[in-house]
């Protein structure tokens, strides 16, 4: 199987949305002439030219840099995705949205900063998530329709944010979960 090259790339990419070289080099500031000379495998680009044709065509930057092992993207999502959606089995088996991500976490955190960067976050967010489900019950339990109301805002809350993250770190590998309590930190070292 042929294995693909940056100038392949860069020219599928460009293609794909429907820009000429001028239309991408005033998205990225790269200059026509270096866009010309990369597809056509003249030159080897520089990551930070990379970069910015990456932004330029609002692509990952791993859709135009050519991996040496591809499988192991496609791993690394699936992990990414088991990170992120583990936590809807919460919705079924009580205290599973924190269980789940937490099992996988202890068993992929060594294998890669990646791996310990979003199970950290998801564990985080889902014990703060937990934590504030329990003090919506009991905060307005004298007063059972406020209490409902502030509980189902917890609960949309967590899966409106758990959703956009999934769609997040499978597109871009990145990652927002806002108001977590760091219960889990990075090692120092």
């Amino acid at each position: 199987m042929k294995k693909q090259t940056i100038s392949e790339n860069l020219l599928y990419q460009r293609k794909l949305k429907g820009y000429t070289q001028e239309d991408l080099s005033d998205k990225s500031s790269v200059g026509v002439r270096t866009i010309q000379r990369i597809e056509k495998g003249e030159v080897q680009p520089h990551l930070q030219t990379v970069k910015l044709l990456a932004i330029g065509l609002d692509v990952n930057l791993d859709s135009l840099i050519v991996l040496e092992n591809p499988n192991e993207e496609v791993i690394q999502r699936k992990w990414m995705l088991f990170f992120h959606a583990s936590p809807f089995l919460g919705l079924i088996i009580p205290f599973a949205n924190i269980l789940f991500p937490l099992f996988l976490w202890i068993h992929k955190s060594g294998d890669n900063k990646t791996y310990d960067k979003h199970g950290r976050a998801v564990i985080n967010f889902h014990c703060t998530i937990t934590l504030l489900f329990f003090v919506s019950l009991l905060a307005f339990f004298p007063f059972p329709g406020f209490n409902f109301f502030g509980t189902a805002a917890v609960v949309l809350f967590g899966i409106l944010v758990s959703a956009i993250n999934i769609r997040s770190a499978l597109s871009k590998g990145t990652f927002n979960y806002p108001l977590s309590i760091p219960f889990i930190r990075a090692q120092r070292g």
